[in-house]
């Protein structure tokens, strides 16, 4: 599957990114294209893709490099890639799709729908907290191996016995893992299915998406290889480093933060094709970056006239602010609704109204309301920070000045 290009929109180009930059831009998005390329001349991009969506209609199409971020073979248009966090954006549309439908009720406490979470003091925890990461286990007490985390009963079994870490909703603190079986299994309880198979016939189906929470076979040769990449280098030559307590917070080993992010240990190879057919809709969703600003859009608006996912209503609550101040996790200010990262100092976004989500080392994805725009940026170059990735950050900047 795959949407296609606008009518009449601008010519391809050139660049020097280990292959051409290819794709069209709607005239007056001419910015975007340049920052675009500008990506791969001072900030190491390897391969990456760019989608806008406004008013429905796709505007910005770009993509170049090389489909793995080791070498070989092209980027081409249908090249999809790990989008780590960024799921967790396709993840929250879930549950509010469900909540719009009147089968899930976001102030029930989760107990309701699975009662084995009422365990170890989590009795209060509602829906809506584990929306916006204030449930109180962003971490375990023993790690989850790989085959564990791909285990939906294992792994739900294991969340389900933690112990919080703070009374859940008094405080919020990022839920970088646990946030696949929280989801996942209140998906799972609420309608029998597990949420990749409810992404796949509810929301990637009727818009035609190339996207997936757990990666059919067939689709294995389209998904190119992400890895580290070193530290961008600004212009001017300074490198771009964490604060001092938010690099000590992921140092060391016993924070909060490390536990939070080491959930699953070891790390799982994100190149492996059992990682990405497991289910972890925190962390393993894979999409090209067409889909993810088309699924943007679609949350917004019709698409191309056709499918729109959330109502007014759901929109405006998608982006309520739920939870702000000091991260428990992230170690900054953040600022979440109800799923989604909104538009602030940790994750700037296009405006006050937006919502979406960051994928850690890179990958965007968020509507904007006011602009009717949907945003879609993937790459398999992993920078070291979680949020506001420079490469995608550049992109932001350059489509808000002509907005």
């Amino acid at each position: 599957m795959s949407d296609g290009v606008e009518a009449g929109m601008g010519a391809d180009v050139d660049a020097e990114s280990g292959g051409a930059v290819q794709g069209t831009v709607a005239a007056g998005f001419e910015p975007v294209r340049d920052a675009f390329v500008r990506n791969f001349g001072e900030l190491g991009e390897r391969g990456a893709a760019v989608t806008v969506y406004r008013d429905g209609r796709k505007v910005v199409d770009l993509w170049g490099g090389t489909e793995s971020f080791d070498g070989g073979g092209a980027w081409e248009r249908g090249t999809a890639q790990v989008v780590r966090s960024a799921t967790k954006g396709v993840a929250a549309a879930v549950l509010l799709l469900l909540h719009q439908r009147g089968e899930l009720d976001l102030d029930a406490p989760v107990g309701s729908y699975w009662p084995e979470f009422k365990a170890a003091g989590k009795e209060g925890a509602l829906v809506r907290d584990v929306l916006a990461h204030r449930a109180g286990v962003p971490a375990l007490d023993r790690p989850l191996t790989p085959a564990e985390a791909a285990d939906a009963d294992f792994a739900a079994a294991a969340v389900a016995a933690q112990a919080p870490f703070w009374e859940p909703g008094t405080d919020h603190g990022y839920h970088a893992q646990t946030y696949s079986w929280l989801t996942g299994e209140l998906v799972r309880r609420v309608t029998g299915r597990s949420i990749g198979e409810w992404v796949a016939s509810e929301i990637a189906g009727p818009l035609g998406l190339d996207l997936w929470i757990g990666l059919p076979e067939g689709e294995a040769g389209r998904v190119g290889r992400i890895g580290r990449i070193s530290a961008p280098v600004a212009p001017g030559g300074l490198k771009i480093r964490p604060r001092r307590n938010v690099a000590e917070a992921y140092a060391d080993p016993d924070s909060l933060t490390q536990r939070a992010f080491g959930a699953i240990t070891p790390s799982p190879d994100e190149n492996d094709p059992a990682y990405r057919a497991a289910v972890l809709p925190a962390s393993n969703g894979i999409a090209t970056a067409s889909s993810l600003a088309r699924f943007y859009a679609s949350l917004i608006g019709e698409v191309d006239g056709g499918v729109r996912l959330f109502t007014p209503e759901t929109v405006a609550l998608a982006r309520g602010e739920v939870s702000v101040g000091a991260d428990r996790v992230l170690v900054v200010k953040t600022r979440f609704g109800p799923g989604y990262m909104l538009h602030g100092g940790a994750s700037p976004l296009l405006g006050s109204g937006s919502f979406g989500h960051p994928g850690r080392g890179g990958a965007l994805g968020f509507a904007d309301p006011e602009s009717g725009v949907g945003f879609g940026y993937v790459t398999n170059g992993m920078n070291k920070g979680v949020t506001a990735d420079p490469r995608a950050q550049g992109l932001v900047r350059a489509l808000r000045g002509l907005l």
